[in-house]
């Protein structure tokens, strides 16, 4: 069974972090709380929004990842500069914002580390772009835009 128009609204609005009550209100719907509550009872929505909310997720991994990089502890990397990594259970220590590591002669020579200006700099660019504030006007414009154009296709009905 195809989604209606209104019913891929309510996926995005409710992939873009919203309550059910609050997509299916954006959505257009009468009574949001039983609409949305009803939606997401059927497959077909929950796999909609699934295959839509994918990407986000990704942002979010890379968001967690620059974090980090951007404000991770070192002390894990200078316990590796100052003890032999032979008395180091070195699967334990965090040296996720390390890049680089020089041995010389089985003691460590040079530790590199991830840029963190750079880090927290995509970091603004990652979080900006799936800040709410700076999407919802212009998803709210894409969505009333198809909906105009959509209303052709058919009704939609609001009870569900």
């Amino acid at each position: 069974m195809s989604l209606t128009l209104k019913e891929k609204d309510f996926c995005r609005y409710f992939a873009t972090g919203k309550n059910q009550r609050e997509a299916a209100a954006k959505a257009g719907y009468a009574f949001p709380e039983r609409s949305g509550l009803r939606l997401l009872e059927r497959a077909e929505i929950r796999n909609f929004i699934s295959e839509i909310a994918q990407p986000l997720r990704c942002s979010e991994e890379a968001a967690e990842g620059l974090r980090k990089i951007a404000f991770g502890s070192i002390a894990d990397a200078i316990k590796l500069m100052v003890f032999p990594p032979e008395t180091l259970e070195i699967e334990k220590l965090d040296l996720f914002m390390v890049s680089e590591i020089k041995f010389q002669k089985g003691n460590v020579s040079e530790i590199k580390f991830y840029d963190r200006i750079k880090a927290l700099d995509a970091l603004s660019t990652v979080t900006e772009t799936r800040s709410d504030e700076k999407i919802a006007p212009f998803i709210d414009a894409i969505f009333k835009g198809a909906s105009a154009l959509g209303s052709k296709e058919g009704s939609d009905d609001d009870e569900i």
